[in-house]
């Protein structure tokens, strides 16, 4: 591979998938044959890793359970150009690869998505119950918190350019790293594609690690959190409101009476309407607060992407340096550098 040729790296998180990661990695060799492929075995009893290293993959170990601990070592080990993350499960296709790597390589997205619902087939084929609405759902509220129009929120087929995978902090550890990836992408503007792509469902005798009720819980848990962490003045300006809202319905009857009567008759009602108003007030000082801090921090991040840009471009120097080099020492001697 010459330095002009990027490096594409497929990385397969893994958690007992004996039935289908053979196929999986026999078909992204077939798809994209230059491409260095990684399957991070997370603790699998069922033979997974041996079965994927004996197919030509690069396997490596995982030992803190989760898929989000499983992304993070990834991310922090793998040195490419393109990055490619696909479950194991076989139902994300092989031959959508490329699709998904060429706005990366031309530099009109930072991160690609594989679209499982455009085309349907993610609804004809999906049997797992309330999987639809749960999508929806979250769908529904990230579009709606970040004014964006992503179609599938939750989907394991992604690529992502080198900036975004070196600036990502993965602090997510389960399932809800999907939508961590995409709530990052939106506040941080990067540039997000939807690659339209087929569903298939596990072949049969594959089972799902997913749980609809308790991982569902935690993706929203994550909304929420981020939503507060990323967007603190209009989380808190929402509590706020909350607070307001029954502060007056407490305190307004008691205002009324004391304007028809005089007499301020029901102290306890007065406590409580004053202390949820207090509680309003400094709830949305919180957020003045926190939104100052966010913003400072995302001045230091914006400062880290431009940091990885240069050591992006310092790198490619270097290699076209080498290269030229390499060939005008060839050229000297009567060989080529290949010889």
């Amino acid at each position: 591979m010459t330095a002009s040729e990027p490096v594409v790296a497929i990385l397969i998180p893994c958690y007992n998938e004996s039935v289908t990661i053979a196929k999986v990695v026999d078909d992204f060799k077939a798809a994209i044959p230059e491409a260095d492929i990684y399957v991070y075995d997370n603790n699998s009893t069922d033979g997974t890793g041996q079965i994927a290293r004996d197919h030509g993959a690069i396997v490596r170990k995982e030992h803190r359970q989760g898929k989000g601990f499983v992304v993070q070592s990834m991310f922090r080990q793998i040195e490419a150009d393109v990055y490619v993350m696909v479950d194991g499960d076989d139902t994300y296709p092989a031959d959508s690869v490329r699709d998904l790597i060429a706005p990366i390589l031309s530099g009109e997205a930072d991160m690609t998505i594989g679209d499982r619902l455009t085309n349907g087939t993610y609804g004809a084929e999906n049997k797992r119950r309330f999987h639809g609405f749960g999508n929806n759902l979250v769908r529904g509220l990230i579009n709606h918190l970040y004014h964006a129009h992503i179609t599938d929120i939750m989907t394991g087929y992604r690529a992502f350019s080198k900036v975004f995978v070196k600036t990502y902090p993965v602090l997510s550890k389960g399932f809800e790293i999907e939508t961590d990836l995409s709530i990052h992408a939106l506040d941080k503007d990067f540039i997000v594609k939807e690659v339209p792509i087929v569903y298939r469902d596990r072949p049969e005798g594959s089972f799902s690690k997913l749980n609809t009720v308790s991982d569902g819980i935690k993706v929203l848990k994550t909304i929420m959190g981020l939503f507060k962490d990323y967007k603190p003045l209009s989380f808190f300006s929402w509590v706020t409101l909350i607070f307001l809202v029954l502060g007056l319905i407490a305190g307004i009857p008691v205002i009324a009476e004391y304007a028809a009567t005089g007499l301020v008759p029901r102290m306890p009602t007065v406590m409580l309407a004053a202390a949820l108003v207090i509680i309003a007030m400094l709830t949305f000082a919180c957020g003045l607060i926190l939104d100052t801090v966010v913003k400072a921090s995302r001045k230091r991040y914006e400062l880290s992407v431009m940091r990885v840009y240069d050591q992006i471009a310092r790198e490619q120097t270097f290699a076209a340096v080498a290269e030229k080099l390499g060939v005008e020492a060839g050229a000297a001697d009567g060989t080529s550098p290949d010889d």
